[in-house]
């Protein structure tokens, strides 16, 4: 999982995600899948998105360029523009935090103890590093290495189901999320006292994206689905941001169901067979298909 943060983060997604500039299936023969360049475009998935201008976006409908601007770079309504909740914040940098504290120096001191006191500052400062406003969390979920290798040489119609049920799959771990993970913290603690409690939210707003190959250029179905920050509060209909805590914890369980849901679906459409496997020392097995023999990595 990758975090997104807020402003040009989107722009990451536009770089090395939505490369939506190809409209292939699923399905495309392995010889035309080399043949030809680009993804597919990014679809809206949760039933957050309902909240967005009335419900203007529903399950399914292909994002463009500027919603993803407007919800994930900005933090607003990916159709009104109108500003979900609070803009996101905007920190200092090093930079700015550097010269703030060095103008603020005892002008009586010394050029050898003010120039003690900027190294510390400027060394304090950069080893803070840059604070940046989450935006969203990139998750990717991927076919088993086996059912990949299977799609990737399978007929157009075995490869369609195969591509059904990874979006199948997705659709059930981003409902699991909605129910089990995502929720916001409302109230605030202080100096004199307080609490902060974790209440739900009327669901996801995310946006999927289908990529074809591995960095290595083998074929390799996955998807990044992009959750963003931004979520309506069911206590009180406000938007708030989601509590990153539980996000980040089920990074792993939300892969491992993907990949136990995916088997399920693949072996009641197929009736293929699975085995674990060793993937080397300090690793843990993985489950790859019967009859597909490769190297799992």
């Amino acid at each position: 999982m990758r975090v997104m943060s807020a402003g040009d983060g989107y722009k990451y997604l536009l770089r090395s995600v939505v490369t939506g500039d190809g409209d292939r299936s699923l399905s495309t023969p392995l010889t035309r899948y080399y043949a030809e360049a680009g993804n597919p475009p990014g679809r809206w998935l949760g039933t957050g998105i309902a909240q967005f201008a009335g419900g203007q976006i529903t399950t399914g409908d292909e994002v463009s360029e500027e919603q993803l601007q407007l919800l994930i770079g900005m933090g607003r309504d990916p159709v009104t523009g109108d500003p979900l909740g609070h803009a996101y914040p905007v920190y200092s940098t090093p930079a700015e935090r550097i010269e703030a504290r060095v103008e603020a120096l005892d002008p009586e001191l010394g050029p050898a103890s003010r120039a003690e006191a900027v190294a510390q500052i400027e060394d304090e400062e950069r080893k803070r590093g840059t604070r940046k406003a989450v935006a969203g969390y990139d998750y990717t979920f991927s076919l088993p290495k086996s059912a990949s290798v299977l799609w990737s040489v399978a007929d157009a119609g075995t490869q369609a189901l195969i591509a059904d049920a990874h979006h199948a799959a997705i659709a059930e771990v981003i409902d699991f999320m909605e129910r089990e993970v995502a929720a916001t913290r409302v109230g605030m603690t202080g100096a004199d006292g307080g609490a902060v409690a974790q209440v739900d939210t009327f669901g996801l707003a995310a946006t999927t994206y289908d990529h074809y190959d591995s960095r290595s250029s083998d074929p390799h179905l996955h998807t990044h689905v992009v959750v963003s920050n931004k979520v309506k509060t069911v206590l009180d209909g406000r938007w708030r941001s989601l509590d990153g805590r539980p996000m980040h914890a089920a990074t792993v369980a939300l892969s491992e169901l993907h990949e136990a849901i995916i088997a399920d679906h693949l072996t009641r459409l197929l009736g293929i067979s699975w085995e674990a496997r060793e993937r080397g020392r300090d690793r843990n097995p993985a489950w790859a298909i019967t009859t597909v023999k490769c190297r799992v990595s």
